[in-house]
C-alpha cells in the first residue's frame, strides 16, 4: 500500500508543480535518484572535524527512531496488531499511530535530498517485507528488516561501481543500484525463507503429499487383505484405485519396502506385521470418522468417505480414543469392521 500510494501521489505532485509553476527549477534527478554520491562534499565542522551535513541530519532522525521504537516497543506492537486492546489497556492506539506515521514522514523528508525518493520507499517497503518473510517475530523482524537494508546499501554501493564496468561504463547510480539490491535480496527471500519461501514451501508440500500417498496405499493394501486374503496387489492395480502415476507411486514403495512395511514379490505388494500395524491405525481413524460424522453431523452415508478420508492423515490415538468412547461402534455405517486399537 505504501509502494503504491507513496510513489503515486508524490509523481501526481510532480506534475502537479511543473504544470503550474513552468519557473520551479526542478531536477528529476535529485528527487527521484538522490545524489548520495556527492554527500561527501557538503561538509559541516562538528567538533573541529569536518563531516557531511547528511550524517548529521539523518545521525539525529536514527538517533529519534531508535529512542522511539525502544521506548514504545510494547505500545507500539500492541497498538498495531489490535488497536481495541491497547485502549482496554490505557494505550492510546491513535496517539501511537500518528506519532509513528510522524517520524516516517520526517525519516522520508530527511532522506530525500540524499537518498532520493526510489530508494526511500525501496527501504521503507522491501527490508521489513523480505525479513516477514524468513521470521514472524516481530523483534526478530525489525533486527533482521535492518540487516537486510544495510547489506542491500552496501551491496548496492559494490555494484554501482563494479557492474557498469562490465559495460564499458564508469558507475551508474548509487541509489538506484541500491533499490536493486535490496530487490535482488527480497527476490533470495522469496524464494529460499525456511518459512514462507518458495521452495521450501514446495518441498514441505511434496513431502506432504508423499506421505498422504504413502499413508492410502497402506490403507489400500489393508483393504485389499480384507477382501481377498492374500492376494498381493500389483503396481498398475495401485495407481489405477489412488489416480497416481507410477513412477511416483514406485518411489514410495521402494521407500517403504526399504523400512521393512511393505513387501514386495513377483506377484506384487503386500503388507508386513509393521504395515500393517500402521495401516490398521489409519483405516480404524478413517472409519472411526465414517461413524462418528454419521452420528453426530447426521450426514448422509455419500457424503462421509471424502472427508473421513481427508482426516485420517491427522488423527492419533488420542483423537481415535475420544471418536471411540463417543460412538461406541464396532462397524462403520457401510458395515465394515472397525479395526482394534494396534499395540
Amino acid at each position: 500500500s505504501m509502494g503504491v500510494v507513496f510513489t503515486s501521489l508524490f509523481a501526481l505532485g510532480l506534475l502537479m508543480i511543473v504544470q503550474t509553476e513552468d519557473s520551479v527549477d526542478l531536477d528529476p534527478g535529485c528527487v527521484l535518484y538522490g545524489a548520495i554520491e556527492f554527500t561527501p562534499l557538503d561538509l559541516v565542522p562538528i567538533g573541529g572535524i569536518l563531516v557531511p551535513r547528511v550524517v548529521v541530519t539523518l545521525g539525529i532522525v536514527l538517533l529519534v527512531n531508535l529512542l522511539f521504537v525502544i521506548a514504545f516497543f510494547k505500545e507500539l506492537r500492541i497498538s498495531a496488531f489490535d488497536p481495541a486492546l491497547a485502549t482496554t489497556l490505557g494505550i492510546n492506539a491513535t496517539l501511537m499511530h500518528y506519532l509513528l506515521m510522524t517520524l516516517v514522514a520526517v525519516t522520508a523528508v530527511a532522506s530525500f535530498e540524499s537518498v532520493g525518493n526510489i530508494l526511500v520507499v525501496a527501504m521503507f517497503v522491501v527490508p521489513a517485507a523480505a525479513a516477514l518473510l524468513i521470521t514472524d517475530r516481530l523483534t526478530v523482524m525489525v533486527v533482521v528488516s535492518a540487516l537486510i537494508a544495510a547489506c542491500s546499501a552496501v551491496l548496492g554501493h559494490l555494484l554501482a561501481i563494479i557492474v557498469p564496468t562490465w559495460f564499458g561504463f564508469r558507475s551508474t547510480s548509487t541509489a538506484g543500484m541500491m533499490a536493486v539490491a535490496v530487490g535482488l535480496l527480497f527476490l533470495l527471500a522469496t524464494v529460499l525463507a525456511p518459512k514462507h519461501g518458495v521452495l521450501f514451501s514446495w518441498l514441505r508440500r511434496r513431502s506432504v503429499a508423499r506421505q498422504i500417498l504413502s499413508e492410502d496405499i497402506f490403507a489400500y493394501l489393508y483393504r485389499h487383505e480384507e477382501r481377498r486374503s492374500a492376494e498381493a496387489v500389483t503396481l498398475s492395480q495401485l495407481c489405477e484405485f489412488l489416480l497416481c502415476s507410477e513412477p511416483l507411486a514406485r518411489r514410495v514403495l521402494q521407500s517403504e519396502v526399504a523400512g521393512g512395511k511393505i513387501s514386495v514379490s513377483n506377484a506384487g505388494y503386500q503388507l508386513t506385521a509393521p504395515g500393517r500395524l500402521r495401516a490398521q491405525e489409519l483405516v480404524r481413524s478413517h472409519r472411526l470418522w465414517e461413524s462418528y460424522l454419521v452420528k453426530e453431523l447426521d450426514l448422509p452415508t455419500d457424503r462421509i468417505h471424502d472427508k473421513a478420508e481427508k482426516l485420517e492423515h491427522v488423527t492419533d490415538r488420542e483423537l481415535r480414543a475420544k471418536l471411540d468412547a463417543a460412538t461406541a461402534n464396532e462397524t462403520d455405517p457401510h458395515g465394515s469392521p472397525i479395526p482394534p486399537e494396534g499395540r
